[in-house]
């Protein structure tokens, strides 16, 4: 008996992740969290009703309690950039036309707070007076990031209701993992009615070094787009995407499906390209084999294109399961 025809570019497939010993992959029903202001530990606080109904969750009056599970904790150096590189290009609207001070939260940002740091550095450098704030389960791990607080950027503890804060764009790159489908969907209902109006919430994985990175855009009405983002040098083929791909497209490559008809007409464009004169290898190299990809694909494109950065965003409604 032959496994799924998952489209891939390594031997094997991605493999479902581990829920974190006695959780489950669902949100758990007890979890410790960080207290609020003048709240021991231990109480109940002003969250317990949002705790009781996790398996649907949504906020509670005043200050939410945590929703959610600690991230795995695994981080680099450099590993968002991309992500970065295109939340600041294509959504600086988001962060620059506000009356009022832009706030993006990062949630997830595992044991070290280096990609937090930079993503508020990239911010600063666009809206100077910008604000960051990190999110975490994990007491520890927030307590260790305090020595990289700045003014306008903070550490906090905090899950899915994104700690009450109402940000204008909020990123949570390889939080989801270890979720299985239907938990990932919530987590995706709970963080769009924590955005301030009119925010984004940037929601995908990449791998170790960030070469290769999907993600999804939502607003408070949904998922909007993906894009498919990578080092165009290591590319051996786009379907190696398919291991980066968010958790609510993980399980969906597999024939029959959009989003593997999509990496199937991409590996078709990138074969196509390689034997083409408009990829000339000297000089134009893997990033005009890639972008020389993008324009034969026979696919719905959207937002500014930006093939030449080694990215393609298609709409949701192209890929969304069926």
């Amino acid at each position: 008996m032959g496994a799924p025809d998952r489209v891939n570019d390594t031997v094997g497939q991605r493999a479902s992740p581990r829920p974190t010993p006695g959780t489950g992959a669902h949100f758990p029903h007890a979890r410790p969290r960080c207290a609020t202001a003048g709240e021991p530990a231990d109480g109940p606080g002003p969250g317990a009703a949002a705790l009781s109904r996790l398996r649907a969750p949504r906020l509670a009056s005043g200050r939410a309690r945590a929703l959610g599970l600690a991230s795995p904790g695994t981080t680099a150096a450099q590993r968002l950039r991309r992500v970065d590189r295109w939340l600041l290009a294509v959504h600086a609207a988001a962060l620059t036309q506000p009356a009022a001070v832009p706030l993006v939260v990062d949630l997830g940002y595992g044991c070290s707070p280096v990609t937090t740091v930079e993503l508020f550095t990239r911010l600063r450098a666009l809206r100077p007076g910008a604000r960051v704030v990190g999110l975490e389960q994990d007491p520890a791990r927030v307590a260790a990031a305090g020595t990289a607080s700045r003014d306008g950027l903070a550490f906090a503890c905090g899950g899915f209701e994104l700690a009450g804060l109402r940000p204008n764009v909020a990123r949570a790159m390889n939080v989801l993992r270890q979720y299985d489908e239907p938990a990932a969907a919530r987590a995706w209902s709970a963080m769009c009615a924590a955005l301030g109006p009119g925010g984004l919430l940037v929601e995908g994985s990449c791998d170790d070094r960030g070469r290769l990175a999907a993600w999804v855009v939502l607003d408070a009405s949904g998922p909007r787009s993906l894009v498919l983002a990578t080092h165009p040098s290591s590319l051996r083929r786009p379907a190696a995407l398919a291991d980066v791909l968010p958790r609510a497209l993980a399980e969906r490559n597999v024939p029959g499906q959009p989003v593997h008809a999509l990496l199937t007409a991409f590996d078709d464009a990138w074969a196509r390209a390689a034997s083409s004169s408009s990829w000339p290898s000297a000089s134009g190299g893997a990033r005009q084999r890639f972008v020389s990809a993008c324009a034969a694909l026979d696919w719905p494109q959207s937002g500014p294109a930006r093939h030449h950065y080694g990215e393609l965003c298609v709409p949701w409604a192209s890929v969304a399961p069926t």
